[in-house]
């Protein structure tokens, strides 16, 4: 063989080689990314291509298939109640993805779960259809529309999470304003237009403000601020007088900061008379004494500065709430009123609300029950989970003393439901540089327990900015105290 013809032969032996290592990698180490890869359109058509399970409230679908004509997927997504549980949900479309439920348990939902080959075997064999499993979601579908509609009415951005403070179910997540998932779950031009026109709108719609977006907190936060304060032994009796004049001086700071309630009830008050009536000045120094080391290793405790989800089924993934490091001595006292550089999301601050309540343990929020194969089997099954003892049991009873006579004889009163044991915090949560030019946000914190031990946390949050309301009229405990105590009646039964 002559040199040429010897180097062509060498050259294409080493294609051949290159493109058998090529065909090995992507058959052997490439082949689960590739066949799970949501870009990869036999993966879209297998996601449609048979009846996709359902997600399930209360014992009810709030999902279906529907079969369609003329496409690679043979049936389309439907939603009941789409724009109320869309937080729950999210969406399932043929040309925008999935998000949330409908993509975390997308092969449960599809039935393109391992777990299913034995059953999708026997379903060649007697020609019966592939199904999908099912989710059964945490949710109660009357709390669920309690907080949907006390928002809507309202016409207010805003979130609404409750809790069951024993388990860690969650009983309502709620966002507004929302999207009915229905009407963009094909994959025709219009469809797609409307997926747009619901990024572009400036209400932010498809946002999911539960989980996915922080805020300050206001004086919602007052109530860690109290259990760290009695937790550290910085107030031991929160019905003696303390030291903290209104208005507060701000440490290395010549600015002062008041209450609304006034200097004249606000000045050297107790704890107590400060959380009934938010005396800013009693938590700012109560912080300041504290210090920001151990501040914020009570706020971690409760669940500050980590992942929200539940670690067996994954789906409560939320926006980590940040109680910052490194703060100097005005930035950790304005942290005491839930201000500052602090931020949270309403599911937060449902699990601060709902750990007190539950004597100091933060149980894991959970939003899945149980998943369900094709034939109603059990394939996994959720077990409440502690999360951590956020603070002992003496301190949370002492918090629950000062929220419950916060909701008989302060701010929450409207909260309050009979026969029910009622504890209740207001927040006004200010935002921007310019907060005299900027509308704040709204908060009410609150739990509900009847004698048999049932109980409920809830947490309200409401943006105004959509609102034809004035300054002075914001108020956490005005607008958030009634949907709060719709929620917890829903839940309770009352």
């Amino acid at each position: 063989m002559n040199r040429p013809l010897r180097h062509i032969a060498i050259f294409c032996g080493l294609l051949i080689m290159a493109l058998l290592l090529r065909t090995n990698w992507l058959q052997y180490f490439q082949r689960e990314a590739l066949s799970t890869d949501e870009h990869n359109r036999r993966v879209k058509i297998a996601q449609f291509a048979t009846p996709r399970g359902d997600i399930i409230v209360r014992g009810k679908a709030i999902t279906g298939s529907k079969a369609v004509d003329g496409t690679d997927f043979r049936y389309r997504r439907t939603f009941k109640q789409g724009a109320m549980y869309a937080p729950v949900t999210g969406y399932a479309s043929q040309a925008q993805g999935m998000s949330l439920l409908e993509k975390t348990y997308d092969t449960i939902l599809s039935g393109q779960d391992d777990r299913f080959a034995f059953r999708h075997a026997k379903d060649i064999l007697t020609g019966e259809q592939r199904r999908g499993g099912d989710v059964i979601t945490t949710i109660d579908p009357k709390a669920q529309e309690a907080g949907y509609k006390g928002l809507t009415d309202l016409g207010a951005r805003g979130a609404v999470v409750a809790l069951d403070p024993r388990t860690g179910k969650v009983l309502a997540l709620v966002s507004t304003p929302s999207y009915d998932p229905s009407v963009f779950a094909g994959n025709t031009f219009k469809e797609g237009d409307r997926f747009q026109a619901l990024v572009k709108d400036k209400s932010k719609p498809l946002a999911n403000r539960p989980l996915r977006e922080t805020f300050p907190p206001g004086s919602t936060f007052k109530i860690l601020t109290a259990a760290a304060a009695l937790e550290n032994g910085v107030v031991t009796d929160v019905d003696v007088a303390s030291d903290a004049v209104s208005p507060y001086p701000l440490p290395l700071s010549s600015n002062r900061i008041g209450s609304e309630a006034g200097d004249a009830i606000c000045n050297k008050a107790s704890m107590k008379t400060a959380m009934q009536h938010s005396c800013n000045n009693v938590f700012l120094d109560a912080a300041s004494k504290v210090g920001a080391d151990k501040m914020r290793a009570t706020a971690e405790r409760f669940g500050f500065n980590s992942d929200v989800y539940s670690d067996e089924f994954g789906d409560m993934l939320a926006t980590r709430s940040l109680y910052p490091t490194g703060l100097d001595k005005p930035g950790t006292a304005l942290t005491g009123m839930g201000q500052g550089s602090l931020t949270s999301t309403p599911m937060q601050m449902a699990m601060v609300t709902a750990a007190l309540a539950n004597d100091g343990k933060l149980m894991q929020p959970y939003l899945v029950e149980e998943l369900r194969g094709p034939d109603l089997s059990t394939l996994e099954k959720h077990e409440p989970k502690l999360k951590s003892q956020a603070v002992s049991e003496g301190t949370a009873k002492k918090v629950q003393e000062m929220m419950e006579f916060t909701a008989e004889e302060g701010s929450a009163q409207r909260a309050l439901i009979d026969g029910v044991t009622v504890g209740g915090k207001t927040g006004t949560a200010q935002r921007g540089v310019n907060v005299k030019d900027e509308v704040p946000y709204g908060w009410f914190v609150s739990y509900g327990k009847k004698a048999d031990g049932q109980s409920v946390a809830v947490a309200v949050f409401i943006d105004p900015t959509d609102m034809d309301i004035s300054r002075s009229d914001i108020s956490g405990g005005r607008l958030g105290g009634p949907i709060a105590k719709s929620v917890m009646q829903a839940v309770l039964g009352e």
